[in-house]
């Protein structure tokens, strides 16, 4: 898909979200977090395991803060604040789901080290990106407070996945008989 295509496909997705969240409000009903698309929720949906939630999440958010970041270079000429804003939400709801799913698996004793892990990096990586846009991104005051909830949000994630390596046991060592 060309640049224009990609980018109309973005505008198109966060035209219908915005159009929809706007009609909720209008009509008194509160506003849900509604970030995820059909496909999406249905990946999310159809995940056999925990990992495989926390992985998909960690992809999405991946996802809105690349667009975030096409959205910032290549501004569209309507709505420009509404997407960055709806982008960086939609960021910092994948992330925090993650991380619910991280002390979810916890607590029910699953397999989510490969998820952990995933976490532990992926986050490093947001952080990176996110502060750099708290430093230098271009027009920062239409942005500057979801920015620095998602710097939030990423940090207790980080510090979630690496409180979590340590708890959770590595896997058990198969040992052979007969030496």
């Amino acid at each position: 898909m060309g640049k224009i295509g990609r980018r109309g496909a973005i505008i198109g997705l966060l035209a219908m979200v915005l159009v929809g969240a706007a009609e909720n409000t209008a009509a008194g009903v509160p506003q849900k977090k509604d970030y995820l698309s059909a496909v999406e929720a249905d990946k999310i949906r159809d995940a056999e395991t925990t990992d495989g939630r926390i992985k998909l999440f960690l992809t999405f958010a991946d996802d809105r803060l690349k667009k975030f970041q096409y959205e910032l270079e290549h501004p569209s000429m309507n709505h420009h604040p509404e997407i960055l804003s709806a982008l960086m939400n939609a960021y910092i709801g994948c992330v925090d789901d993650a991380a619910d799913l991280i002390q979810l698996g916890r607590e029910k004793q699953d397999n989510i080290r490969k998820g952990i892990e995933l976490m532990a990096s992926r986050t490093k990586q947001f952080l990176v990106v996110l502060e750099k846009l708290a430093a230098e991104g271009p027009e920062r005051e239409l942005y500057k407070e979801n920015l620095d909830d998602a710097i939030e949000g990423t940090r207790d994630a980080l510090q979630e996945a690496e409180k979590a390596k340590k708890e959770v046991a590595p896997p058990p060592v198969r040992r052979r008989n007969g030496r």
